[in-house]
């Protein structure tokens, strides 16, 4: 690692925005950025640290798969013979980058008295286009990460029991820590290996990269239907059975065979 506890999640506004002309096949990247225009106040972006590198990986948007282990469907209510995948979105201020080596302080949100933990292996994208082959999906990948995707479960259900979305239990701030961004031409795929997330030293999700329904590339394939993907966008790749709470002062560690491991304690 180079400075990384020198690097931040959060940068000021980078000029230019992603072009793309016309539908796009297969993994595609965008044209050049133009100069940023005036504006009245800045906003800042977001980026993940690339382990080895002194660059950061800029995060456009953060795609979420639900219920991608059939454990875990089952827990929640759903059969996971017969369901096609299902995306959602985190907003990028979402994002908590955690460097490794360390416990950072992860803030107990407000509104709920019910927040769960899910360990989720990362994909992060540096190729993307529309209606993406499978064969040709991995093509699009930069690299891999450790995340987690915090839930406020009390108002996810109940949002959910009114038939109305349940952003409010999945979107909000820092509600998506995460490792720095290994480089797939450094690591390889990540296809098998084990996935275990502990709770003050006990485990309490465990399994392997094997079992998740939908591989990476089915998810990108799939996701690409429905969205046009872009450099930058990341994938949380869904979470093993076995999600619980956690409460102020517990100690979260998530592991994936092969990636440093991730930390953090609940304030």
């Amino acid at each position: 690692m180079t400075n990384i506890t020198k690097l931040s999640k959060r940068g000021l506004l980078q000029s230019g925005a992603l072009m793309a002309a016309g539908a796009l096949t297969g993994c595609a990247t965008t044209g050049a950025a133009g100069p940023a225009p005036a504006t009245p106040f800045r906003v800042a972006d977001t980026f993940v640290p690339i382990a080895g590198s002194s660059e950061m990986f800029p995060v456009r948007r953060v795609y979420c798969i639900g219920r991608n282990y059939a454990a875990h469907a089952i827990e929640m209510g759903s059969d996971p013979t017969r369901e096609p995948p299902f995306f959602f979105q985190k907003p990028t201020d979402a994002i908590q980058v955690v460097p490794p080596g360390t416990v950072a302080d992860h803030p107990y949100p407000s509104l709920t008295k019910n927040y769960h933990y899910e360990v989720e292996l990362v994909a992060a994208l540096s190729k993307g286009g529309r209606n993406i082959p499978m064969s040709t999906a991995l093509d699009c990948v930069y690299g891999y990460a450790l995340g987690l995707d915090m839930t406020r479960r009390d108002l996810q259900r109940g949002m959910g029991d009114q038939k109305k979305p349940w952003e409010i239990g999945k979107s909000f701030d820092r509600s998506a820590p995460i490792s720095p961004i290994h480089k797939v031409a450094q690591t390889g795929h990540y296809t098998k290996g084990a996935i275990w997330l502990k709770v003050n030293g006990q485990i309490k999700q465990q399994a392997t990269l094997n079992h998740m329904i939908w591989s990476v590339a089915e998810q990108i394939s799939r996701l690409s239907e429905a969205f046009e993907l872009f450099p930058g966008d990341i994938i949380y790749s869904g979470t093993p059975e076995n999600v619980g709470p956690v409460v102020k002062g517990d100690v979260i560690e998530c592991h994936i065979d092969g990636l440093p491991e991730l930390s953090v304690r609940i304030v």
